[in-house]
């Protein structure tokens, strides 16, 4: 009896991964598709990789969401890491306030934290236009930009914005599990309170500082609505410019460009869990 719910059980959830993967199985064959149709398969090529390597409008947008994703992972894991530390170091009383607050941008919608951004960022530059008029009416020494525009500038500050509670979210259940006593004990055998953290702290919370980098390096990557407010017109990431071939006919390229990242994010992930699994069997073999 307790052998078909099992059986049912891995029915269930390998429809629910068909269900989940199907498509993108889809897009990955259609890549290799000697045709434009996405319905009619007629035969195996290479041809949309070589031309999506040589169309520039793709490159381009593609260089500029990887550079994006990359240096918002990067400060986002520093200073989501740094503020995840800070919080748990806080009273009870305060920080749960506060991570109230940081869970904000992950459950608030992405259409008003974009239209957010966007009214204030105009609202920054205005003021700034007219700060530096009156600084460089002042003096003549140092002349200011009278104008600024968005750009690739304020398209990483979005990012980070939702990139960095990510990495918090993930930081704190490793503080949580860490036994206090080991920054104590540490400062007790010589170790300043920055050396205590670099040699006891950051190994004990390392995993979820990986997985907070990896959750913000794929938000960054897919995201299409907060880019497309805070980009301004002589920027565009992946997504914006797939949206916009989406008002013509779609370019098997983009099945290709999606394929490759679909490889390397998987590739990524799988590298990481191996590690992970590796470093986690090493722990229980040192404790046998």
């Amino acid at each position: 009896m307790s052998a078909k719910p099992s059986r049912l059980n891995r029915v269930l959830m390998a429809l629910v991964f068909l269900f989940l993967y199907a498509p993108i199985f889809v897009l990955i064959v259609f890549s290799f598709n000697d045709s434009q149709s996405r319905t009619v398969w007629q035969g195996f090529t290479l041809r949309w990789y070589v031309e999506l390597l040589q169309d520039r409008a793709i490159m381009s947008a593609l260089w500029t969401t990887l550079l994006v994703s990359l240096l918002a992972t990067a400060i986002a894991t520093v200073a989501g890491t740094m503020a995840a530390v800070g919080f748990f170091n806080m009273k009870k009383r305060w920080r749960g306030p506060i991570l109230t607050v940081n869970n904000i941008p992950m459950t608030n919608a992405d259409i008003v934290t974009g239209v957010s951004l966007c009214l204030l960022f105009v609202a920054f530059f205005a003021g700034w236009g007219d700060f530096t008029r009156w600084f460089n009416s002042l003096q003549g020494l140092v002349h200011l930009p009278t104008r600024l525009h968005m750009g690739f500038g304020t398209l990483l500050i979005a990012h980070l914005t939702f990139d960095i509670p990510y990495v918090i979210l993930n930081v704190m259940p490793k503080l949580r599990q860490m036994d206090k006593n080991l920054i104590d004990a540490a400062q007790d055998l010589g170790c300043t309170w920055m050396q205590a953290f670099w040699k006891v702290v950051l190994p004990e919370i390392k995993p979820g500082i990986v997985s907070g980098a990896l959750i913000a390096f794929t938000m960054s990557v897919d995201d299409f609505v907060i880019s497309y407010f805070t980009a301004g017109s002589a920027t565009s990431t992946l997504a914006m410019v797939v949206y916009g071939m989406t008002k013509r006919r779609i370019s098997p390229k983009i099945n290709a460009i999606s394929s490759l990242l679909f490889v390397t994010v998987l590739t990524l992930l799988i590298v990481v869990n191996v590690r992970e699994a590796r470093q986690e069997k090493a722990l229980e073999e040192r404790k046998l």
